[in-house]
């Protein structure tokens, strides 16, 4: 076996492994969204709503004063 071939497939499998970390995470997303853990839609409208004025997406709640818990 040459370095060529070893290379060629070392190229394949690593190719294999990263589109499975791909979908893996796709459908990781995907089930989140349905169970309701996250809104993704909340997170692609950010881009629009970048000012320094508007309300963040999340609220965290250590950053929290006593106002915020009211």
């Amino acid at each position: 076996m040459e370095i060529r071939e070893l290379q060629a497939y070392a190229n394949f499998f690593f190719t294999m492994f990263l589109v499975f970390l791909l979908y893996g995470y796709i459908v990781h997303l995907y089930r989140s969204e349905k169970k309701g853990e996250r809104d993704y839609e909340k997170y692609a409208d950010m881009a629009l709503h970048d000012e320094i004025s508007d309300a963040p997406v999340d609220v965290n709640p250590k950053t929290l004063d006593k106002k915020g818990k009211e």
